[in-house]
């Protein structure tokens, strides 16, 4: 278990690090070739859940890690899946059809979820 919860949770962590540092220091169009969707959404916001991002990317290895209240990252596993299923929907609403990312990425949190349980 311990083995996989790094392989999945350090693999989303990673991925969140590099996602939420772009959404936190890039300007708007910067970011737009890649995420449409910065268009319709104040910046505040997107800095806003790029700072989550990189927060939670910290939740799912520093605990853990450290063995300090471990629990945290159940929470910062089930934080993504949310994320994720509100991302979807964003993209669907905006009649965006390419939402394989957020399938995988929304399939990885939940797994990360499932293997995070083994911290509690």
């Amino acid at each position: 278990m311990t083995v996989a919860y790094w392989i999945v949770g350090g693999s989303l962590a990673l991925f969140y690090v590099y996602a939420g540092g772009l959404k936190v220091v890039r300007s708007r169009e910067r970011l737009r070739p890649m995420m449409a969707w910065v268009d319709s959404t104040p910046m505040r916001a997107v800095r806003a859940i790029g700072a989550l991002e990189l927060l939670g990317a910290l939740g799912l290895v520093l605990p853990p890690l450290t063995g300090i209240a471990p629990w945290l990252a159940l929470v910062a596993a089930v934080g993504f899946v949310a994320l994720q299923v509100g991302a979807t929907s964003l993209h669907l609403r905006r009649g965006e059809r390419q939402v394989a990312l957020n399938g995988v990425l929304l399939g990885a949190g939940a797994m990360t979820v499932g293997l995070a349980t083994s911290w509690l």
